[in-house]
């Protein structure tokens, strides 16, 4: 057995700022002091490794000195308390109305992760999506228009449209900040949304873009020219915390762990 050193590639403030709220939430359940394996700052170095790294549970058991069943118990209640910090939708939108900004950028991505068990009306797997071929689960987020992510949504089996998903999630608060000067900016799987979301306009089935009018196009390449850096949203948080690539613990845990993801990021600085 061969041992080494290895250093988190995650700034020193952003694991003092989870394991501030996990001392937080030991005080809050009244652990008791020394009961524990782990104390705070190595329990979010733990946490934090997972969603970085996207390492193996039973390999940061081993690297902690703990269980598995320990390791996963920690990890799961790390990604609750980060999740609890998430915004809610009405207040980012409220933020977004007191600093000005024109627009908001909703998108959706699938996450991946393992096949769970579940049909739907028509015999299909509730949980994969026909659009990406693979199991998952649906997240919608919302983004400033310069890319920064805003919020994310609690998630959808991945075989539920974007369109659906924000109807359930995002629509509703959505029409209200349209209505107040805050419109919203989406790609064509959102058509038909409503007053206040703006969509690319569709070109006739089987026909190319040109049997569109010029104003259409030149309209739809603006929509997508201001939209672009907005739907850097999910490539970012995915790239910078690694788990979201592929999710390895329940796909019903995947809404809280993009916002705590989501959390996380508005530490990085």
């Amino acid at each position: 057995m061969v041992t080494y050193s290895a250093t988190l590639d995650v700034p020193r403030h952003i694991v003092e700022f989870l394991a501030r709220h996990l001392a937080a939430h030991r005080r809050s359940i009244a652990t008791p002091k020394g009961s524990r394996a782990l104390g705070p700052f190595r329990q979010a170095v733990l946490v934090l490794r997972w969603f970085r790294e996207r390492g193996c549970v039973h390999c940061l058991a081993r690297d902690a000195g703990i269980s598995q069943a320990t390791s996963y118990r920690y990890l799961h209640e790390g990604i609750d308390v980060l999740a609890d910090q998430a915004p809610d939708l009405h207040e980012v939108l409220a933020n977004c109305h007191n600093e000005g900004i024109a627009r908001v950028v909703l998108d959706g991505t699938l996450i991946a992760s393992d096949r769970l068990a579940g049909v739907r009306e028509n015999g299909n797997d509730l949980w994969f999506s026909q659009k990406h071929k693979a199991f998952g689960g649906n997240i919608q987020f919302l983004s400033a228009p310069d890319g920064t992510p805003l919020w994310v949504s609690a998630v959808e089996p991945g075989s539920t449209p974007d369109i659906t998903a924000a109807r359930l999630h995002a629509l509703p608060a959505l029409y209200k900040a349209a209505a107040e000067g805050l419109p919203t900016l989406a790609d064509k799987g959102y058509q038909g949304a409503g007053i206040g979301v703006h969509t690319p306009i569709k070109r006739p089935t089987g026909q190319g873009e040109g049997a569109l009018h010029v104003d259409t196009r030149m309209y739809n390449a603006l929509l997508r020219h201001v939209r672009a850096l907005g739907e850097r949203t999910a490539a970012e948080l995915k790239e910078r915390w690694r788990t979201l690539k592929y999710v390895t613990l329940s796909p019903s845990r995947i809404g809280d762990i993009a916002r705590a993801a989501l959390v996380l990021n508005r530490q990085w600085k």
